[in-house]
């Protein structure tokens, strides 16, 4: 980012002086040649020839004070190091997300529904991450890889819906594929995978896939990748809505929560990551804080000022005006001894005179 600037603004204040100068200038008297039917040899000009060193004087010395300001390019330079995380957000979209144990407004609104605008508040505020979302039901699938295009992304949560993919809850197979997601040899030491980890949100318990949750958990330890779990929906019945074939709703009924979780805390615990119960949506916006607070990453970015000097371009025209001011404003050198004299008008006879030689008496 480019700004212009004085270093020394006070010295703009003398331009002050300036007007009081020419007044006093005008104010002075000067000798007056008169000499007649003058006006018939004048050529018009935008500045009398007389004023031309003042004129120069006043330009010149108005560029010698913008000088003494010291004008300048100020350049503001940062340097920012640090990398942000790569996270992956595990979401379950099964069919017991339906479950309409969440408010809003007073009214009553299924688990996705309640979930999807935290998590885009949860992408949009993570600026400096690169973030990939993996969605999973019967099986998992990688809706979006790590990306720092958070617009799209918060677009692609905006268009999940529940029956996407077939009915069950593979936690493990959920997990495992967000754990791939995060393979990248640059960001590796000693093995293990640096500066990333997983959101897992679920609200059931594993009952499909080909891994296990103890098997994708060990392989999350084995990586040093933390884990952040959250357990969404209530205990024990809650409503779930009934629709006829053609997909009209005819109703709801009551079915049990079967949220396993003592799994999520036990794949939080052996990863390093924490378990969160999100009972409604209040809870849930708190887990997803705590979650940014906890990966969070602080930058201390270095920053510095670089600087042109444009003085001298002010100062050398200023000072060469000035001097041709001067200069202009020296009266002519007389000669020494006049060779001839002009012709005289006699305005009595009107008749013209020969010229005087020199030393002779008309």
């Amino acid at each position: 980012m480019k700004d212009y600037a004085f270093h020394d603004p006070l010295w703009l204040l003398a331009l002050l002086i300036l007007p009081l100068l020419i007044w006093v200038r005008g104010r002075r008297g000067a000798p007056v040649l008169v000499v007649p039917f003058a006006a018939a040899w004048h050529r018009p000009s935008l500045i009398p020839t007389s004023r031309w060193p003042a004129a120069l004087a006043l330009t010149g010395l108005i560029l010698l004070v913008g000088a003494l300001a010291r004008p300048q390019i100020v350049e503001d330079k940062r340097e920012v190091k640090q990398q942000g995380y790569d996270l992956m957000l595990a979401i379950d979209l099964s069919g017991s997300m339906l479950a309409e144990d969440y408010e809003r407004g007073g009214e009553r609104i299924n688990r996705l529904q309640a979930i999807k605008p935290i998590i885009q508040a949860f992408i949009k505020q993570r600026t400096s991450d690169r973030i990939g979302m993996v969605v999973f039901s019967g099986r998992a699938y990688t809706l979006a890889p790590l990306t720092f295009d958070h617009d799209w992304l918060e677009r692609q949560v905006e268009r999940l819906k529940l029956g996407m993919i077939e009915d069950g809850t593979a936690i493990g197979d959920g997990l495992g594929v967000a754990l791939t997601r995060l393979e990248q040899a640059a960001r590796e030491q000693g093995g293990k995978r640096k500066g990333a980890f997983v959101v897992l949100m679920t609200d059931g318990a594993n009952n499909r896939g080909v891994l296990t949750p103890e098997q994708s958990t060990e392989i999350a330890k084995a990586r040093g990748v933390p884990v952040y779990t959250i357990g969404a929906g209530r205990d024990g019945l809650v409503p779930m809505p009934v629709f006829d074939d053609a997909g009209r709703r005819l109703g709801s009924r009551r079915v049990i929560s079967d949220l396993d979780e003592s799994q999520l805390r036990a794949i939080a615990d052996a990863t390093g990551g924490r378990f969160f119960r999100a009972f409604d949506i209040d809870t849930a916006e708190k887990a997803f804080a705590a979650i940014d607070q906890a990966k969070k990453i602080e930058f201390t970015a270095k920053s510095y000022l670089l600087t042109t000097e444009l003085f001298h371009w002010l100062a050398i025209p200023g000072a060469v005006l000035l001097f041709l001011g001067a200069l202009t404003a020296l009266p002519p050198a007389l000669p020494f001894r006049r060779k001839t004299v002009a012709a005289v008008y006699d305005r009595r006879d009107g008749a013209h005179r020969a010229p005087l030689q020199e030393g002779a008496k008309p």
